[in-house]
């Protein structure tokens, strides 16, 4: 499915709606000169179905070699689902050689809600809330055999309008920042969600989300989404 790019919303009305929905949870807001994530004019769109959709497939095996799945059988699943190029180098080095930091690998458990969110297998991403239950089973049974290529059949994806993921992509700029403040501060938070779990969903609509204007890069890989402001 090709992406549709489509003009952004006004970015200071959803940045307007983002600080309602923090103080909504109580939450600090950003100070007024934190910067906007695009500006007027510019154009999104998602990055394509079929390359989100690989990407959760990657997550997934991660996840699968962090509770218990053999490299040899990872090795084997990537193969035969033809996603081996679809593997960033540090991924890589954790499916065959056990290599990096394993707790880092798991926080991509909330990565992964996010990206199934931007594809319409789980219906909310709401930040007080932790990743659905149900959604393992919206994932490849990789265990049972099921490859990349049968799971995308199975799903039947249904990306959100570039427009709706772009505005929760603000908001979780903003509370990325806010749960960071909030932990420093020692105060305690709205949910059952840390600030690790919401810096991991932001990092994945970084990442789905491709913003085109004057001051945009190319979209980044995965490794190079920068989550530093």
């Amino acid at each position: 499915m090709q992406a549709v790019r489509v003009p952004a919303p006004d970015p200071r009305e959803v940045r307007e709606a983002s600080l309602d929905e923090l103080s909504r949870l109580r939450l600090p807001l950003p100070p007024a000169q934190f910067p906007l994530v695009w500006e007027p004019g510019d154009e999104i769109e998602l990055r394509p179905t079929g390359e989100i959709e690989a990407r959760i497939a990657v997550l997934h095996l991660i996840l699968a070699r962090c509770f218990g799945m053999p490299p040899r059988a990872a090795m084997e699943w990537l193969l035969a689902s033809h996603l081996v190029d679809m593997v960033t180098p540090p991924e890589w080095e954790f499916v065959m050689g056990g290599k990096g930091d394993h707790r880092s690998f798991v926080l991509h458990h909330d990565a992964l809600f996010s990206l199934a969110w931007v594809l319409g297998l789980t219906k909310q991403l709401d930040p007080t809330i932790p990743v659905d239950e149900r959604l393992v089973e919206r994932m490849p049974h990789i265990a049972g055999g099921e490859l990349f290529g049968q799971w995308r059949a199975r799903i039947l994806a249904a990306p959100q309008h570039p427009a709706d993921a772009a505005a929760l992509l603000d908001l979780h700029y903003c509370l990325d920042w806010a749960y960071l403040e909030t932990e420093r501060a020692g105060r305690r938070l709205p949910g059952l969600v840390d600030a690790n779990a919401i810096g991991q969903r932001r990092w994945a609509l970084e990442w789905a989300v491709v913003l085109r204007g004057p001051y945009h890069d190319e979209p980044p890989g995965w490794e190079e989404v920068d989550l530093s402001t």
